[in-house]
């Protein structure tokens, strides 16, 4: 996915003389039925697609091949992508995004040179070609394919420099910190009449806007880490309970894992919280002050609080690692299991198995949430992982807002942006041993969801694809980055660790970069009005308003628990809590490792299966309007085609099953989505909500 700015032009590097080819740089072959661009033409054709800094290594005229395609063209290998430019082609100027043709070179997960029919090398970075290729296939991370072929002849020298070029330039890509994000200016936008697409929650007003919003009136905006000297890895601004100092929070947070203490995730129109907090720094010793501020910042002003143990029966972040590794591997072109085993591969892999465990933790959570009125508190380790997964599937079941363009797009900014999702390490890009994709976990979770729930969301799978896409793109730094601390310094928005910040001058300065860099949210900028327009779910009625499905005030919904209750969540059951803290003068101890408590066997249903599975002094409590409860066994967990399988050559023609059998499934599944759309959308409502404006203002939340 890329795109630059008007009137730019690549830097143009030329081809050197390869000692071993003895090559002297690229040559004109006049018999080519595709003749050799000259520097100042590819200058100029991809003028309107260059980033800054960007400089072409090597090109060489070939065909990008599939099924039924054959389109000449000249693959480029510049020091930030590859990219097939077709011949006659150009970039549009007003959006100049072509993920169709543009691979990022953080983006290649395997490098294949083919000479004949049986000549295969893997190529990784360093390594030496042997053979002039006669086919580059690039198999990118995010499971597309680009497949180029070349011609026999003059233009074989060009094929071994491009192709060696390509290694030398993701060899040096590792160096992934070199990449700075993209400024509005870039692309010909005053940065003064443009608001950010969304709030990015880098400002105090961000943060209290959104606090009023969910109707948080027991809630403050904290500006106690404003010099992100209490956490570095948390936002500069979170909320926490009103009554609490933030003398008392900073005191408190030390004494959690990382500082990252508890922090409201989300209030309940109902009056239930949900928050989220790292582990219990046992090795602190804290006094009675700061236990007692720990335990009110948890307690959050409710008698009733339930600890979450986040990790309990979710996989470990190498399990999930390992699962998408075999998953890559299966889904390559030229996998070598059999078709008829295909499906008993898929479930070896055990991705599926994770999206299940992660979608009935979720399910149990909101149960907890919505039962009656209480603090729900996520505890997790580190606290930017799973926490931030179970957090935002919560909601996505909870709130019908979260479910819309405007409000997934903030869910995303909020719970995983702003809260510090170490991004880059967990896709790869440190070097660190910690790689470990749980972010696309979570769009595979939410694609479930809409599986399920085709009517109850505004965007569709196309824009969870654009999404799922977007992770690897050096145009912006929101997925580049570990914490909001490093965006920040890298984009220009502060220059020191140690900058000071007051509230009345925490707003960065009309013109300033913090204001100019792109996020990944300016989908007009990085895709065309007719992209876009596919961003929208035919099935969803955008006319009704989200906050008529949870009124504000829903107290008949609750149940209140006695005073002073205090559960652990752990193996699908609840277990009374004596204290909240595990120090000295507290008998809990929730940090303990896993075996701090005598726990009951593990129940093969959730909550909901259960009736709910609360203790009966809390009474009956009807599911309420908008609760989502999916299904998680069997056949109802999916496999997303779409995004996997894109590699496959039948996808690349537009099919998404392998077999007749898979054929006669997809067509079940449509039919059965034409039943549940049929009586929410006619075809002038159709028409209506697809034009790209109406949709561009949903995109920002202007609907």
């Amino acid at each position: 996915m890329w795109w630059g700015g008007r009137g730019q032009s690549f830097n143009i590097v030329p081809q050197k003389e390869d000692p071993e080819m003895g090559l002297s740089g690229p040559k004109s072959n006049p018999g080519s039925r595709m003749p050799e661009p000259s520097s100042h033409q590819l200058g100029s054709c991809l003028a309107s697609g260059c980033l800054p800094g960007e400089h072409i290594l090597a090109w060489a005229p070939g065909r990008r091949k599939g099924p039924g395609l054959d389109l000449p063209g000249t693959l480029i290998c510049t020091n930030f992508r590859v990219t097939f430019q077709p011949c006659g082609w150009q970039r549009n100027q007003d959006t100049p995004l072509s993920s169709e043709h543009d691979f990022a070179l953080i983006n290649i997960g395997r490098l294949e040179a083919v000479s004949g029919l049986s000549r295969v090398q893997l190529l990784r970075p360093g390594s030496q070609l042997k053979f002039i290729p006669e086919e580059l296939l690039l198999h990118g991370r995010d499971f597309r394919l680009l497949r180029v072929g070349f011609e026999a002849g003059g233009l074989a020298p060009q094929a071994f420099q491009v192709t060696m070029a390509i290694i030398q330039a993701r060899a040096q890509s590792s160096q992934v910190q070199q990449y700075r994000g993209i400024t509005l200016s870039k692309v010909g936008k005053v940065s003064g009449s443009r608001k950010p697409p969304i709030p990015l929650l880098e400002t105090l007003e961000d943060w209290e806007t959104e606090c009023k919003k969910q109707g948080a009136r027991g809630w403050r905006v904290s500006t106690v880490n404003e010099r992100f000297d209490v956490a570095t890895s948390l936002s500069g601004y979170f909320w926490v309970p009103n009554r609490i100092l933030d003398s008392e929070v900073r005191r408190a947070f030390a004494h959690f894992h990382q500082g990252r203490g508890p922090r409201l995730s989300w209030h309940h129109p109902g009056g239930s919280d949900l928050l989220r907090c790292g582990g219990f720094y046992i090795a602190s010793d804290p006094n009675k002050e700061d236990i007692r501020a720990v335990e009110s910042m948890l307690q959050a002003g409710h008698s009733d609080v339930v600890l979450v143990d986040t990790m309990d029966e979710m996989p470990s972040l190498a399990d999930v690692q390992l699962a998408h590794l075999k998953l890559r591997a299966l889904c390559l072109p030229d996998s070598s299991v059999a078709e008829d085993k295909w499906l008993s591969a898929l479930e070896g892999t055990r991705w599926l198995d994770y999206v299940r465990s992660c979608l009935r933790k979720a399910s149990d959570i909101s149960v907890l949430v919505t039962s009656q009125v209480r603090s729900v508190v996520l505890q997790e380790l580190g606290d930017r992982d799973f926490n931030g997964l179970l957090s935002s599937l919560v909601q996505l079941l909870l709130a019908p807002e979260a479910r819309t363009l405007f409000g997934f797009q903030s869910l995303v900014q909020r719970e995983w942006v702003a809260a510090g999702h170490p991004f880059l390490t967990r896709l790869g890009e440190t070097g660190a041993s910690e790689e470990a994709p749980v972010f696309p976990l979570f769009l595979d979770c939410t694609w479930q969801l809409l599986q399920q729930f085709p009517a109850e969301f505004e965007f569709s799978e196309f824009f969870l694809l654009a999404l799922h896409d977007s992770i690897r793109v050096p145009d912006t730094l929101t997925f580049l980055r570990n914490t909001p601390w490093e965006r920040g310094k890298k984009s220009g928005q502060f220059n020191s660790y140690t900058q000071v910040y007051t509230p009345e001058y925490s707003q960065p300065l009309a013109g300033s970069s913090a204001n100019l860099h792109l996020s990944v949210w300016d989908w007009d900028l990085r895709y065309s009005k007719e992209q876009i327009s596919q961003f929208l779910n035919p099935g969803y009625d955008p006319e009704r308003c989200p906050d008529s499905r949870f009124p504000r005030q829903q107290q008949s919904l609750m149940v209140p628990g006695p005073p002073s209750s205090m559960w652990l969540f752990s193996r699908g059951a609840l277990t009374p809590l004596n204290q909240l803290c595990p120090w000295q003068d507290s008998s809990s101890l929730l940090a303990v490792s896993s075996h701090w408590l005598p726990r009951p066997a593990r129940s093969s249903e959730s909550l909901a299966d259960q009736e709910w599975g609360l203790p009966s002094h809390w009474g009956a409590c009807p599911l309420p309007p908008g609760l989502l409860l999916p299904g998680y066994l069997g056949p109802q967990i999916r496999f997303w085609k779409r995004c996997y399988l894109r590699g496959r050559p039948e996808v690349q023609m537009g099919s998404s099953a392998l077999t007749v059998s898979g054929l006669q499934h997809e067509l079940e599944s449509l039919q059965e989505l034409l039943r549940k759309w049929t009586p929410r959308i006619s075809p002038e409502d159709h028409s209506k909500k697809r034009d790209p404006n109406t949709i561009l203002s949903q995109l920002r939340g202007n609907c």
